[in-house]
């Protein structure tokens, strides 16, 4: 794991190093083990290194290939490389160290860029080629791995972090994007390829980007809204298909735990993490670190489970107690981390357990994915519930909705809003979104000139294979949005905070393929998400001390806003110099603050957006 930055100037103007050390400063926590930059004419590479395989001086980067010819910048891990390295035998590679970077490099000399459709990992680099001048970056399936770039007048720069990007493009504008803008008011993130700034980009998960004097050209090597539903898989048996998920998460798991140094795992008492941490035991000779936080408020806790399940698998257990409120000493940290503004509060507790797992170990992995690939959301029995309203015609929708509205409550309001939606992907959307049925605050400019989350939803569901029910559209969909561009942004960010490699073995491409192809039979039965992947854990974990209803891993967002958090909200609500420059409409964010502060209706995430926002705003404000 790493940190990257670098720029290609077409024009031939000289590199500035002194760019290239300013931009590294801002990567520090991803790489505190070693540094190193590379130039060459009019190219500029810059490297910070967290030291995970070959902890020698042959793992250094920016690492140029055998024959000079292409020098690379990679963050990431690639789990598959000592495959490829025995494949690449037959090419006559005098390898030089023990490192996956060494490997990448010798891949792309012996395949070209189509190299990247055989990894399994998470990664971001940039490859140059020194004789043809040109450059090549890419990023991993799910976006594990950040990557933002920028083009300008004939430059094109590109970094791990936006700050370490601003710093290599002093001449750029960054003024705001008011389609970044509106998405992340809608979702609390901002999809690929668009950023909170105009003229940065990120580029999306599974996509690699061509760069030559001409310009920018970029190809999705692998598509997951392509992968069609296995009906034929209908007709096996729950053992035959649970015999083959245990085989293929037990080679995810395994591949997950490479490397030269000590390797952990995040324990929240879930399913998903659980299952990995039992594998992991079956793979090593000796307990796994495993780490959790307690809280003493029991709405939040479930450090008691987390300890059973440690007990029963026997893992050396660590965990923290903290109070609530004892996160929001984290909040200065989280602002300083997140370089656009970031709504997910589950960060704060998984800055907490990166903390912790830092102290024993250098790697840590998770249980990310479980939930968008093999069904585990509430949403999704939402959406199965809302679908057949949009095979009636629309004044009967309308009729059913207004007739919910009368009830009044926070729920009802919700059923009404998600109905009142143009489509099935538009009503997915309104569940998925923040704002829901609240009034919106971008300026009318603003929402004139961008598209909508709905509209991002119904561009993606085109490329679905035909058939598919909601629910399965729903995890698509989660899968390509909420889970690359919030919840695997939020554990890079939160554990690089502290220097902490987090690893993903439910995102191997083999195990998300397969989940892909699973019916949905398998994965929401009598009304019971997960059905399958629940039983897979089963056999490794007794049922009674697993089976419990779902928690999410939050904090009490909304209490905090009525409590400790409430007279700073309230300073930057009120105040207009933290609106400046922002096409937001201050009335309307004061109005939903005290709507909230009554109690009749819960707007916390929505709100929380808006003050992440705000104080990103104020931090940011020179360069808008």
């Amino acid at each position: 794991m790493c940190g990257i930055s670098g720029y290609i100037d077409f024009k031939n103007r000289s590199v500035d190093t002194r760019l290239l050390k300013k931009s590294i400063q801002y990567l520090k926590n991803r790489g505190p083990d070693d540094e190193g930059i590379w130039t060459d004419e009019a190219v500029g590479l810059a490297h910070t290194r967290l030291s995970i395989v070959d902890l020698t001086s042959s793992g250094r980067q920016p690492m140029l290939s055998s024959d000079e010819r292409y020098v690379c910048v990679f963050n990431g891990e690639i789990y598959n490389f000592q495959q490829l390295k025995q494949e690449l035998e037959e090419f006559g590679v005098n390898w030089r160290g023990r490192s996956d970077t060494e490997v990448l490099l010798a891949a792309f000399s012996a395949w070209g860029p189509d190299f990247v459709e055989r990894l399994d990992g998470m990664f971001a680099f940039a490859i140059w080629d020194r004789r043809e001048r040109t450059a090549f970056l890419g990023r991993d399936r799910f976006g594990e791995k950040p990557l933002f770039y920028s083009w300008s007048n004939e430059r094109v720069a590109f970094a791990s972090r936006p700050e370490a990007l601003k710093v290599l493009m002093p001449s750029a504008s960054f003024e705001y994007d008011q389609q970044g803008l509106r998405l992340f008011l809608e979702s609390g993130y901002t999809s690929a390829p668009y950023s909170i700034y105009r003229e940065v980009k990120k580029l999306p998960a599974a996509t690699c980007l061509f760069v030559d004097a001409s310009g920018l050209r970029s190809k999705r090597y692998w598509d997951l809204r392509l992968i069609p539903v296995n009906e034929s898989w209908n007709r096996r048996s729950a053992t035959d298909l649970l015999d083959e998920l245990d085989e293929i998460s037990t080679r995810a798991v395994a591949s997950r735990m490479m490397g030269d140094v000590p390797v952990g795992a995040f324990l929240s008492g879930g399913l998903d993490s659980s299952l990995v941490v039992a594998k992991m035991m079956r793979e090593t000779n000796h307990p796994v670190k495993t780490f959790t936080i307690s809280f003493s408020e029991k709405a939040y806790d479930e450090s008691a489970t987390a300890s059973k399940i440690a007990s029963h698998l026997g893992t050396d257990h660590y965990s923290v107690p903290l109070q609530v409120n004892d996160l929001l000493k984290l909040l200065p940290e989280f602002l300083d981390s997140f370089d656009e503004p970031f709504f997910d509060s589950a960060a704060f507790p998984t800055m907490a357990v990166s903390k912790l797992a830092r102290e024993h170990v250098k790697v840590s992995l998770t249980g990310d994915g479980g939930d968008e690939i093999f069904g585990g959301y509430h949403y999704y029995k939402i959406a199965e519930m809302l679908s057949p309203f949009y095979s009636c015609p629309s004044w009967l929708r309308s009729m059913v909705a207004n007739c919910a509205s009368i009830y009044g409550s926070h729920r009802a309001k919700l059923f009404a809003g998600a109905l009142k939606q143009k489509s099935r992907s538009g009503a997915f959307a309104y569940g998925r979104s923040i704002a829901k049925d609240f009034s919106g605050v971008l300026s009318k400019e603003a929402l004139a000139d961008t598209k909508g989350l709905a509209d991002i939803f119904e561009e993606d569901e085109l490329q679905f294979p035909i058939g598919m029910s909601a629910s399965e559209r729903g995890m698509r969909l989660d899968a390509l949005h909420t889970l690359s561009e919030d919840y695997l942004q939020k554990t890079d960010m939160a554990s690089m905070a502290y220097s902490l490699e987090s690893r993903a073995p439910l995102l191997s491409r083999e195990l998300v393929e397969w989940g892909m192809k699973l019916p949905i039979k398998w994965k929401i039965k009598n009304g019971t998400t997960k059905s399958l992947f629940r039983q897979l854990v089963f056999r490794h974990i007794p049922r009674e001390l697993i089976d419990l209803p779902k928690r999410g891993f939050g904090v009490p967002i909304d209490t905090w806003l009525r409590g400790p958090l409430f007279k700073w909200a309230e300073e930057r609500f009120l105040d207009p110099s933290y609106y400046v420059g922002l096409p937001i409409d201050q009335k309307k964010c004061i109005n939903l603050f005290r709507l909230h502060q009554t109690g009749k209706r819960n707007v916390h995430p929505l709100l929380w957006a808006i003050l992440m926002l705000l104080e990103f705003n104020s931090r940011n404000y020179k360069h808008v």
